[in-house]
């Protein structure tokens, strides 16, 4: 009993809690909710968006189903209608924009942060990231005045002159020589997706602390072998991340595309230089001008088929980072 005295008188002689710790406090709580609030209103619209486009377009799921995604016929007089069009015009256009833009944003960043001069990494870098500037109906505009008819010229009409009966090939670049299609939506995505790609691989590449480069390049270690066996193995999450913000911005992107893939609303052949359209292309002509029936519905069905490819994609490269990440670890 003697020795407890002290413990208790010390308890009480612990000083009560001042003020400015009360506040600090309280500040601390209430910056917690506020954030909790943010994560849940973020995710509340999400929730809401998805739930607008389900309502919105549920007149035509009821009607056509899963076939709607498989139907190539687009009719609005006789109220049929098929999205596949507009997802392979989607699809194919994004994927044609990251065989071009990745392996351009790569080389960019690996020459700005291991091969570029001092005196040109500022400007150089400066004016890539200008091109994410410029608005996308310039890039429409450019490429619909300028690239497509070059493109015609210069392209089209000698890669038909050398595939000419040649199977398979020469179906890839038959169609009328124009300049406009599939293959030119592709080419302008990549060149308004490089800037971001580009700008985040540099960044993340900026970030591979410099003793393990430098130690790789003391070993004998190549360029190539030190970007290959030490900046990309570090940089792995950031390297995927800037790819699918590119890949995002390829899909979402309408008015550039507008302007060049022909809105064409039948798939006659599979070639690069057939006209086609997209999921953006399609609601940016139409749904101004659609009535309040089944066609406003069909275009709500085509941008929530968009919300779900989008979301694929993201899943996706989620999946993607995991796998890497597990076979990181079994290899250590």
């Amino acid at each position: 009993m003697a020795g407890a005295m002290p413990r208790r008188r010390e308890r009480d002689m612990t000083p009560p809690p001042t003020r400015p710790r009360i506040a600090a406090a309280l500040a601390d709580r209430l910056f917690g909710w506020a954030a909790k609030g943010a994560a849940l209103i973020t995710l509340g619209l999400l929730l809401a968006i998805l739930g607008s486009l389900v309502l919105g377009a549920w007149p035509a799921i009821e009607k056509y189903g899963l076939g709607f995604l498989t139907n190539t016929v687009w009719d609005p007089v006789n109220e049929e209608f098929g999205g596949l069009v507009m997802i392979y015009g989607t699809i194919a256009t994004s994927i044609i924009a990251l065989v071009i833009a990745v392996p351009v944003s790569f080389g960019i960043a690996l020459f700005l942060t291991e091969l570029s001069p001092a005196w040109l990494k500022r400007p150089l870098g400066t004016a890539i990231e200008l091109l994410a500037a410029v608005p996308s109906i310039v890039y429409g505009m450019w490429g619909l005045l300028v690239f497509g008819p070059i493109l015609a010229t210069y392209v089209q009409q000698p890669l038909q002159t050398l595939f000419a009966g040649v199977p398979y090939l020469g179906a890839l670049v038959s169609g009328p020589p124009v300049g406009i299609g599939i293959l030119s939506a592709g080419i302008i995505l990549a060149i308004m997706i490089i800037p971001f790609i580009a700008s985040v691989m540099r960044d993340v590449f900026d970030v591979t602390p410099p003793m393990l480069k430098e130690s790789a390049y003391a070993l004998g270690s190549t360029t190539w072998e030190v970007v290959s066996r030490v900046v990309l193995p570090y940089t792995k999450a950031g390297v995927v991340g800037g790819i699918m913000l590119g890949l995002g911005r390829a899909l979402g992107e309408t008015m550039a595309v507008t302007f060049v893939i022909g809105n064409f609303n039948q798939l006659d052949s599979l070639s690069l230089f057939q006209a086609a359209n997209s999921i953006t292309s399609a609601l940016a002509n139409e749904f101004a001008e659609a009535g309040s029936g089944m066609h406003q519905a069909a275009l709500i069905y085509l941008g929530l088929v968009l919300f779900f490819i989008t979301f694929v994609v993201l899943s996706l490269s989620k999946l993607l980072l995991a796998q890497l990440r597990k076979s990181e670890g079994a290899r250590s």
